[in-house]
């Protein structure tokens, strides 16, 4: 008898745990067309660079204007860090995932965890190798550093010795950049050395000083964001050199060096674009609306002409 009490004091439990697991606010029926109240989990890869910042405003604005909740979590370009906050945002229930990788690669297992709980995931800027993406909202990268290679073809004479800054290494971005560069640079130019600078500025003024003092007689340098470029023109500045220099964001500092004369170009993104797109983009998944698994954001490239 104790046992059968037993018995029937388990499946009631279970039963009752059953009926305590609510599905996402999405998921309602009477809820699946309402966006308002929905929660997004943004993970950036970092806010320590304008152009994210601005990538991240952009989603604000639009989850705003359509009533959705955001929680912002800053990965401070730790993949490590960033897989920890978005397995954080899942426990904390989110509907929706928008992620900026700071490694495409490591990125994945956090993706992979969110497709085995039914959350949907975008990703802005960057890809995941692995796991489920809705859709990828970024500019055409490839397209961004064929574009470069041809300005900088346009500033030197053939053949002229230049230098790449890579960003951080497994990262889509980086790898994408890098190879739209080379199918031009390659046949044209002499791009003697390729190094890392992690898209930060110090780190830019360090490579470069380095690189000018291996390659004296380099001409033009492309830096595969703003920042590292803004870091490259300060070593280049201090050298005393005539050195091309361009960039790839569009970003506010690097904008207002085009202006001064100072940085010779930049592929300007539209970053605050991408926030917005990729909202816009998490509503139509949540509706159950069908999305392309591409999402390109228009490039400009900005000189002072």
């Amino acid at each position: 008898m104790k046992r059968l009490i037993l018995l029937v004091m388990t499946v009631s439990l279970v039963l009752l745990g059953a009926c305590s697991m609510e599905p996402p606010n999405w998921a309602k029926p009477a809820e699946k067309h309402n966006l308002k109240n929905i929660k997004i989990g943004l993970s950036v890869s970092t806010l320590n660079n304008p152009f994210f910042v601005s990538l991240k405003d952009g989603v604000m604005k639009e989850a705003k204007a359509k009533g959705m909740h955001v929680t912002v979590v800053d990965a401070q370009n730790d993949s490590a860090k960033q897989v920890n906050d978005v397995q954080d945002l899942l426990q904390q229930g989110v509907d929706v995932l928008l992620i900026n990788p700071t490694d495409s690669a490591a990125i994945s297992t956090a993706v992979q965890s969110a497709n085995e709980v039914g959350v949907p995931v975008i990703t802005l800027d960057r890809s995941s190798d692995k796991g489920k993406v809705e859709t990828l909202v970024a500019s055409d990268n490839i397209k961004g550093g064929k574009m470069a290679a041809n300005f900088i073809i346009d500033q030197v004479e053939k053949n002229a010795k230049v230098v790449e800054l890579q960003g951080v290494p497994g990262a889509s971005a980086t790898r994408e950049r890098g190879k739209g560069f080379h199918q031009i640079a390659d046949k044209e130019l002499q791009v003697v050395e390729s190094q890392s600078a992690h898209f930060d500025r110090t780190e830019g003024l360090n490579v470069m000083e380095n690189l000018i003092q291996g390659h004296p007689d380099i001409k033009a340098v492309f830096a595969q964001n703003d920042e590292m470029a803004l870091g490259a023109l300060e070593a280049i500045n201090s050298s005393g050199k005539n050195i091309v220099v361009v960039g790839f964001d569009g970003n506010d500092d690097a904008l207002k060096s085009i202006k001064d004369g100072k940085l010779n170009a930049t592929v300007a993104q539209q970053p605050e674009l991408i926030g917005k797109l990729a909202v816009n983009a998490a509503g139509d998944v949540l509706k159950g609306k069908k999305v392309k698994k591409y999402i390109p954001a228009p490039l400009k490239l900005v000189t002072k002409k």
